[in-house]
């Protein structure tokens, strides 16, 4: 499924997520770390690879449009888990 989103909102989701997150993302879906970084706006691909994102220029850094929305789905959660520490309880 696509999502289509600012670059600045993307880049927010990155900053706001806990220290280490990135490889726990990584290790969770069997890439690199660096691919996880680039799906963030990171542009190391010697060692990570491109992850189906497309950037048009444009306000707030210009528009991202995701082709695999997994690594932004588990990002959420995390940070919704970071954000709502009583709902990751279960009783």
């Amino acid at each position: 499924m696509t999502k289509t989103i600012t670059f600045n909102e993307l880049r927010d989701i990155k900053d706001r997520l806990p220290d280490g997150t990135i490889h726990c993302i990584a290790n969770e879906i069997g890439v690199s770390v660096e691919t996880v970084r680039n799906y963030f706006g990171g542009q190391n691909f010697r060692e990570g690879k491109s992850c189906g994102i497309h950037l048009e220029p444009g306000p707030n850094g210009g528009i991202v449009i995701l082709d695999d929305t997994t690594i932004l789905d588990r990002a959420m959660e995390i940070l919704h888990e970071k954000e709502n520490p009583d709902a990751a309880v279960v009783a």
